[in-house]
C-alpha cells in the first residue's frame, strides 16, 4: 500500500471546513435527502448561491421511519471518524443528540467481545455516538435545511439534462400535485449535481441511456439478516454502565446462528438490541425468539433484554455489498458526482455507511477547493472518493470474501492467503495486545487506512501475541 494513499485518506479524515470558500455555482442540486445528501448539501451551501435537495419522502418533520431508508430501524452507531467530521461541519450535533437521550460512548462505556474474549483496551478515548438513525438524520437535516440558501423540493428525480458535455439540470416528478393525484413534471436548472439516491440509484441507467459510460457495478454476496427490538433501559445498569455492547463470533462457529450481537443505549431511555445472522440464519424474528437467542450469549445480553419491550422485532435483509467504479468509466458528463450508498453500499454490520458518507463529503469539499476545471468530468473527485471506498471495502468486503471462500472451499491465490493469515493474527492479537488493538480500532473506526495494519512493527507484535495464545 503506497504511503501517498494512506496519507491522503488521513488528510480527508482530518479536513477542516474552509473559512472563505469561493462561490462556484448559482444553483446546486442534490438528489436524495438522507445523510449523504444532507452532508453534500452542507458542503455545497458554502459554494453555491442556492442548494436544492430533491427528495421524494416527506422530511419536513421527524418520523420514526422513512420508506427511502428501509434499514433505519436497525442499530446505527456513528463511528469516531464520521462523528468528528460531522461535528466539524455541524457543530453541536453530538451534544444535541445527547440532550435528546443519545449516548456518547467512550472506552469506559463499551463492551466489545470476540467469541468469549473481551478485546484489550487500547488506552485511546475514541468516542462513538450511539443514536437512533431517525433522530440523527433529523438533527443533521434540521441544521442543513435551516441554512438560508438550502431548500427541499419534495419530488422524485427522473433523469438529467445536459449541455456541452455537462449536466445542466435535473428532471423531476412531484408527488400527487395534480387534480387527480398525478405527478407534475419539471426540470430544475443546476450548475452542479450530486447523486445521493442510495442503493437504488438509477444514475447508471440514465448515463447509459444518454450515451455516456455506465460505471462498472461490482457485487459481493453478503446475505445478512437483522432482527432488532427496543427494550426499556434502567437509569443504572448492573455491574457496568455501558452505552454500546458488541459481541462478534467467529464466522465459521456462530453462536446459535448469531454472528454478531449488538446493543446501544439510545434516546427514550431504551436499549436498541440487534442480532445478525448470515445466509439462512434468521435469528430472533419474535421477542421470545430474540430473548432465547440472547440467553445463549454472554450474560450482559440477557440483562439488557430483561426489560419491558418498547418496540417489537423489526427485521432487515440485505443480499449483497456493491460498489460502482466511476474511475473506470471513460466518458462521464461534467458537474456530476455520486455519494454515499449510491456509490458504495457495504455489509451494514461493519457500521461504515454513515461515516463513509461523511468522508465522501470531505472528498467533495477537497475537490471543489482544488481548482479543478469544473467543465471536465469530476475525475479528481472520483479518485479521492475511491481512496475512501477502497478503505471501507477492504474491511467489510475483505472479511465477507474470506468467509465465503472458507464456506465454499474456494482456492485462493497465495498472496491473498498470506494477507488473510496476517489479518487473522491481527484480530486475534487485538484481544491481548494494546498496540495491536489500537491499530485495529483505528482502521475499524475509519480513522486510519487499512494499509497501516501491515506496518512491520504491528505485524511483528501480532505474530508474537498469536504465538503466546497458542495452547
Amino acid at each position: 500500500m503506497s504511503e501517498s494513499v494512506v496519507t491522503l485518506f488521513e488528510s480527508l479524515v482530518g479536513a477542516e471546513p474552509p473559512q472563505n470558500a469561493p462561490v462556484l455555482f448559482d444553483t446546486a442540486c442534490v438528489m436524495g435527502g438522507s445523510i449523504a445528501g444532507l452532508l453534500a448539501a452542507r458542503v455545497l451551501s458554502d459554494r453555491a448561491r442556492k442548494v436544492v435537495i430533491v427528495e421524494p419522502d416527506d422530511i419536513s418533520a421527524e418520523a420514526e421511519s422513512r420508506s427511502g431508508v428501509p434499514q433505519d430501524q436497525q442499530v446505527h452507531t456513528l463511528l469516531p471518524a464520521g462523528r468528528l467530521w460531522i461535528e466539524r461541519w455541524l457543530p453541536g450535533v453530538s451534544q444535541e443528540a445527547q440532550d435528546r437521550g443519545a449516548s456518547l460512548a467512550g472506552p469506559d462505556k463499551q463492551f466489545v467481545g470476540y467469541d468469549d474474549t473481551l478485546q484489550a483496551p487500547d488506552g485511546v478515548d475514541h468516542q462513538f455516538l450511539a443514536v437512533g438513525r431517525p433522530l440523527l438524520e433529523t438533527l443533521v437535516r434540521d441544521r442543513v435545511t435551516a441554512l438560508p440558501n438550502v431548500s427541499v423540493l419534495r419530488a422524485q428525480a427522473t433523469g438529467l439534462r445536459y449541455g456541452d458535455g455537462a449536466v445542466t439540470g435535473v428532471r423531476f416528478a412531484e408527488a400527487g400535485t395534480g387534480d387527480q393525484g398525478e405527478r407534475a413534471e419539471g426540470v430544475l436548472a443546476a450548475d452542479f449535481v450530486v447523486d445521493a439516491m442510495g442503493r437504488s440509484s438509477r444514475l447508471s441507467n440514465w448515463l447509459g441511456q444518454d450515451g455516456y459510460d455506465q460505471p462498472r457495478l461490482e457485487r459481493l454476496e453478503a446475505r445478512v439478516n437483522y432482527a432488532t427490538a427496543l427494550f426499556e433501559r434502567p437509569a443504572t445498569f448492573p455491574e457496568l454502565e455501558v452505552a454500546t455492547v458488541l459481541q462478534l463470533f467467529t464466522p465459521q462457529y456462530p453462536s446459535g446462528g448469531v454472528s454478531v450481537a449488538a446493543a446501544t443505549a439510545v434516546e427514550g431511555q431504551q436499549w436498541l438490541v440487534m442480532l445478525m445472522g448470515y445466509g439462512d440464519n434468521r435469528p430472533g424474528r419474535t421477542i421470545d425468539e430474540l430473548r432465547a437467542q440472547c440467553a445463549a450469549l454472554p450474560p450482559i445480553f440477557s440483562d439488557i433484554t430483561s426489560g419491558d419491550v418498547t418496540r417489537e422485532v423489526v427485521t432487515y435483509h440485505q443480499a449483497e455489498s456493491r460498489r460502482r467504479h466511476f474511475t473506470e468509466a471513460g466518458r462521464l458528463p461534467a458537474r456530476l458526482v455520486g455519494m454515499g450508498d449510491a456509490v458504495a453500499s457495504f455489509n451494514p454490520v461493519y457500521g461504515q455507511g454513515m461515516s463513509s458518507a461523511a468522508l465522501h463529503a470531505s472528498c467533495l469539499a477537497s475537490y471543489l477547493d482544488s481548482g479543478a476545471d469544473l467543465d471536465d468530468a469530476a475525475t479528481e473527485f472520483f479518485r479521492l472518493q475511491e481512496v475512501v471506498v477502497d478503505a471501507a471495502w477492504a474491511v467489510s468486503a475483505g472479511g465477507d470474501a474470506a468467509r465465503i471462500d472458507a464456506e465454499n472451499g474456494t482456492e485462493v491465490p497465495e498472496e491473498v492467503r498470506r494477507q488473510r493469515r496476517a489479518m487473522e493474527q491481527i484480530v486475534g492479537a487485538a484481544l491481548v495486545d494494546a498496540d495491536v488493538s489500537g491499530a485495529f480500532n483505528n482502521v475499524s473506526y475509519m480513522l486510519r487506512h487499512p494499509g497501516t495494519l501491515f506496518d512491520p512493527a504491528i505485524l511483528e507484535k501480532a505474530a508474537a501475541a498469536t504465538e503466546k495464545l497458542r495452547p
